[in-house]
């Protein structure tokens, strides 16, 4: 199995679609590789597989090799720099033109959500990532069903499940919380993502979705509330265009400052450059929100690591 080389499997869902998920999945990735740890994101969205789109490689082919494919390489380790290497596997780079519909029945989901869990050449992960898409869909079941047939016991760490705050979103997640409970997946946390929104033109930040769905829906299901993340429109600007987030003076996300240098606006970000994603990425109000993110979900999975060695 491809799988073999890697040592933890965390699964992104979502029980809606809409919510953000392949955006979280893409930041969890960037967070990962900025504290060292070598990291794969498999994009098993086939009806809309984004994740290209989100690290700026839409242009990218796959390598074939003997009995599979190699995945793409986003960028490489820099031991200097602290930073871990990103790669990452999507239908979106077999698909001819960006534009086109997937239109397949069940079964041939399910076969590929298969083929992508044995037939990518991962080389040593510490941390694979698995985009996922909404609902409780055919190619859920067969992911589900693959990873606990394969994986090695603990290989698979558990999930990271996205909403939003309003109550329409937190329904439908719910049964998001009761599919893992029926599949024996372990819930990592709950991320209530949208939950605010940054003005690029002033200091404030709005919750113009509401706040706190999230939180309450995992205290219901007794899992761990991981954070807020609110609408930041750099964020999309650095995903769309390359440019590095720059934002207008005094503004303030989560208790931390991110007003530019020169207090330029938002508008008058760079053109884009030749850093990696990653680096301009550390310019984001959202990174340090998902650096604490990150860090939770690995203390946890690390903690949990150790408890068969602790009762022997």
């Amino acid at each position: 199995m491809s799988l073999s080389k890697v040592k933890h499997i965390v699964l992104v869902l979502s029980g809606k679609g809409g919510v953000g998920k392949s955006s979280v999945t893409t930041q969890l990735a960037l967070s990962l590789t900025l504290k060292g740890h070598s990291v794969g994101v498999l994009d098993v969205d086939l009806t809309g597989p984004s994740i290209p789109r989100m690290f700026g490689i839409e242009d990218a082919k796959v390598t074939q090799a003997p009995g599979g494919w190699l995945p793409v390489t986003v960028h490489e380790a820099d031991a200097s720099a602290g930073l871990g290497p990103l790669r990452i596997m999507s239908l979106g780079f077999l698909l001819p033109r960006r534009g086109d519909a997937v239109v397949w029945r069940g079964p041939k989901k399910t076969a590929m959500v298969r083929q992508f869990l044995t037939d990518v050449f991962w080389d040593e992960l510490d941390y694979l990532l698995i985009d996922t898409p909404p609902g409780t869909s055919d190619e859920h079941i067969s992911l589900a069903e693959t990873l606990l047939q394969k994986a090695r016991p603990g290989q698979v760490a558990g999930a990271v499940v996205v909403t939003t705050p309003q109550a329409v979103a937190t329904a439908d997640v719910r049964k998001e919380l009761n599919f893992c409970a029926k599949t024996g997946i372990r819930v990592l946390g709950v991320v209530e993502n949208m939950s605010g929104f940054v003005c690029p033109n002033c200091s404030e930040c709005t919750n113009i979705f509401m706040s706190g769905g999230g939180e309450v829906m995992a205290r219901d299901f007794n899992v761990r509330f991981l954070g807020r993340v609110p609408i930041d429109p750099q964020f999309l600007v650095l995903i769309e265009t390359g440019k590095t987030p720059r934002y207008p003076k005094g503004t303030v996300v989560d208790g931390q400052d991110f007003s530019s240098a020169d207090g330029a606006p938002a508008e008058g970000g760079e053109s884009r450059d030749s850093a990696l994603l990653v680096h301009k990425y550390k310019s984001c109000s959202l990174a340090p929100i998902f650096a604490t993110i990150t860090a939770d979900v690995i203390a946890d999975i690390e903690r949990r690591q150790q408890m068969p060695s602790r009762k022997g």
